[in-house]
């Protein structure tokens, strides 16, 4: 007989906290209880989407403000404790996720939710503005198992490429990363622990690598030099969102998200970069250097904005975007990698001060479109730059410290640092530059 799995954190009853007799009433009118329970649902809703907890806060606010109330709230990767006054009463909740993760579309609908709250929303009934949560909450993966394969195939082939791997290089990823994100979608669907996902699709992901590879070598002599792309194979596991928003909110002094965020996304990089460590050693797999390939500076440019665009697509569905958003943040992100890689190539300027550069023209292009596109500024960006974070070096330095290489592990590590902190300053200078309300400490 299978255990009943009960579950760890409750589920809140949130239409109980509507007024009985307030179903006429409009929610600026109602109870403090009330209007608390609709500030908390959109902030807990927008914190499990993986926007920051500086966006999260600025929404908690607008409804306040537009209900008459006070609200102070302090919000971490997977929690909110807050306060709502008007004056009299106070009433305090804390609220949890279960899990975290990114979700754009969920992301947007909720922005547009906050907009029309002042014209539509404030004369609505605390019932109705649950009942309108409700149907938002509904939106979980736009996507099945196996179209986040095939974009994670997609994500990681570009990638491949990007990093100068060859077309079997390339190919043996694709299979690899599709297949090991497919597992990773089914693991995830059925409620399996983070940890669980992370090893299993990474080390299925390197064992078809290496499986393809070794096919590829008994029937057509392919040379076992190419193993040097397995790496690619496990990258659709990068925690880019975290990663980025980590470094949005230490950048607006919100302590606690910024370094939970920091944590958590360190965390699958450690997991993930250790599997695919002992996956190398069962598999006989080394880092090696990519084969070199030979093309004329306009055929690298045009392949590399091909293959940005089509890995920036594949990390965009991967997070939940309808298509129209993905295909914007992959255009920003074809541009802005692009120029990253032919200023490392063509220029003196260090790789960290190509991603500084290259994140900052995304996030400007981003604000410049968003406004025509209708969609958040960070459901583009992060995508668009996600690209730009250095796995390989990550997972070069965490194997150089498993076999004791510890020189070359400090300079992979130190490489990989550099530009993971050069990527968010980017994106946040950006947004300092192109939007007032960001620019000052409030």
């Amino acid at each position: 007989m299978q255990q009943l799995i009960r579950k760890n954190h409750m589920d809140i009853s949130w239409h109980e906290y509507t007024d009985e007799d307030g179903a006429n009433v409009p929610v600026t009118q109602a109870s403090l209880t009330e209007k608390a329970s609709i500030i908390g649902r959109v902030g807990i809703m927008l914190l499990s989407c993986g926007t920051g907890a500086w966006r999260v806060r600025s929404s908690m606010n607008t409804l306040a403000e537009i209900m008459g109330i006070t609200c102070t709230a302090d919000i971490g990767l997977m929690s909110i404790e807050y306060t709502c006054f008007d004056g009299q009463d106070g009433f305090s909740q804390s609220l949890c996720l279960t899990n975290t993760g990114v979700n754009t579309s969920k992301l947007n609908r909720l922005e547009h939710f906050i907009q029309e709250f002042e014209v539509d929303g404030k004369d609505m009934s605390g019932e109705e503005l649950h009942v309108l949560l409700d149907n938002i909450e509904k939106i979980h993966g736009l996507y099945s198992p196996i179209a986040l394969g095939f974009a994670a195939a997609l994500a990681c082939g570009g990638f491949t490429f990007l990093l100068g791997g060859g077309p079997i290089e390339t190919f043996c990823a694709f299979i690899g990363a599709g297949i090991g994100n497919f597992l990773r979608c089914k693991l995830s669907k059925h409620h399996f622990t983070l940890f669980l996902c992370i090893v299993s699709s990474v080390s299925l992901a390197c064992l078809v690598y290496a499986g393809l590879l070794k096919i590829g070598e008994i029937l057509f002599g392919i040379s076992i030099q190419h193993k040097a792309g397995y790496i690619c194979a496990m990258l659709f596991i990068i925690p880019g969102f975290p990663f980025v928003t980590s470094e949005i909110d230490l950048a607006k002094l919100d302590m606690r998200s910024g370094t939970e965020r920091l944590m958590y996304a360190l965390i699958v990089i450690l997991v993930a970069t250790m599997a695919a460590w002992l996956m190398a050693l069962i598999l006989h797999l080394q880092p090696v250097d990519f084969l070199k390939i030979s093309l004329p500076v306009g055929a690298w440019i045009l392949l590399r904005l091909i293959t940005s665009f089509c890995g920036v697509f594949g990390f965009s569905i991967m997070f939940n975007s309808p298509v129209r958003l993905a295909a914007t943040a992959a255009g920003i992100g074809a541009i802005a990698n692009t120029l990253r890689l032919e200023m490392v190539d063509m220029t003196a300027i260090p790789p960290a001060g190509a991603a500084f550069v290259g994140a900052l023209t995304a996030g400007i292009l981003a604000s410049l479109i968003k406004s025509k596109v209708g969609y958040p500024r960070i459901s583009l960006t992060v995508p668009s730059i996600v690209i730009m974070v250095p796995g390989m070096y990550l997972y070069r330095g965490f194997y150089n410290l498993g076999i004791m290489s510890l020189g070359p592990a400090a300079s992979w590590f130190a490489s990989a640092i550099l530009i993971i902190a050069a990527l968010p300053l980017g994106l946040i200078f950006a947004r300092i530059l192109t939007d007032e309300t960001f620019r000052y400490c409030t």
